[in-house]
């Protein structure tokens, strides 16, 4: 249950709390949920308009890198954004064109950055989805906020949290691979490192000096060099579009690789994950690729 689908399935409603549970988180299978949240004043209010008189001048954080790339391998370096603190009412400039930057600007924050830097925001949305709520028997442990531009691209990763991604406006489109993936899946260990702006306005890699190096996945799932990692040929990538109004379900441990429309805005929810049978079946395959891999 644990594996390969040939796609990922619709819902024409958003399911029962049982459902939920019994045919989607405990089997781990990810799906698409249409009318889950058709009922959000945030799918007619949300326009550029609107948030700039909500949230106007107030000062929020925002990823700014020069290729796009937050939280991604580059120059043998794991490379975190800037992050810049920035009047909202910039950052929508960049994103409508009427201000242009060579760089590339993303509010991503996490860390519950809707409740945390948004709570304007929160009414026009939920503070959780109840019927998730009430299957999982939690909160939410965070709920996030995201807009961003079309170049600003998530780098193939997996979370330790049962997600539901909901789209507002524009698209996200998801390249998803199963746990089941792990053995194909290339992971090394990199220097931290975050990017800084120079006086001359250029970006400067910097090291995260003491800090630990950090496992993360070098490849491309767009453009894999399957002569450095043969490996990838043998997974099975999964590719779906998530569109405004749709929520998607991604379960825990999932790789996932993500890219959007120019000023896509969403908001997802994370729930910690229970760690139960399916992450000691993760665990082992991890520990067995890096055995394997030793040898």
């Amino acid at each position: 249950e644990l594996g390969w689908m040939e796609s990922v399935p619709y819902l024409d409603r958003p399911p029962s709390p049982l459902e939920f549970y019994r045919e989607w988180v405990s089997p781990n299978k990810p799906c698409i949920i249409q009318n889950a949240i058709s009922h959000w004043p945030a799918l007619k209010k949300w326009t550029s308009a609107y948030l700039r008189e909500v949230i106007g001048a107030k000062v929020v954080s925002v990823a700014v890198t020069p290729n796009g790339y937050a939280d991604a391998v580059f120059q043998d370096r794991f490379v975190m954004p800037e992050e810049r603190q920035m009047p909202f009412m910039d950052f929508l400039d960049i994103v409508e064109k009427k201000v242009t930057s060579p760089n590339v600007f993303y509010v991503q924050k996490q860390c519950s950055n809707l409740t945390e830097e948004f709570p304007e925001l929160v009414c026009d949305v939920q503070p959780d989805i109840p019927w998730m709520s009430e299957a999982l028997g939690k909160k939410p442990d965070a709920v996030n906020f995201w807009l961003g531009e079309l170049a600003a691209v998530t780098s193939l990763h997996k979370d330790h949290y049962e997600n539901l991604y909901c789209v507002i406006s524009g698209e996200k489109h998801f390249l998803l691979h199963p746990p089941s993936d792990r053995p194909f899946i290339p992971y090394e260990l990199y220097q931290p490192a975050t990017y800084r702006v120079s006086e001359d306005g250029s970006f400067e890699i910097v090291d995260e000096k003491g800090e630990e190096k950090v496992p993360w996945i070098p490849l491309d799932p767009l453009n894999p060099n399957l002569e450095q990692y043969p490996e990838y040929a043998q997974a099975k990538p999964l590719q779906c579009t998530v569109k405004a109004g749709e929520m998607l379900y991604l379960p825990s441990l999932w790789f996932h690789h993500v890219q959007q429309s120019h000023g896509c805005i969403a908001v997802n929810y994370w729930y910690d994950m229970e760690y139960d049978l399916k992450y000691s079946y993760y665990q082992l395959l991890d520990s067995l690729t890096k055995a394997v891999k030793v040898l």
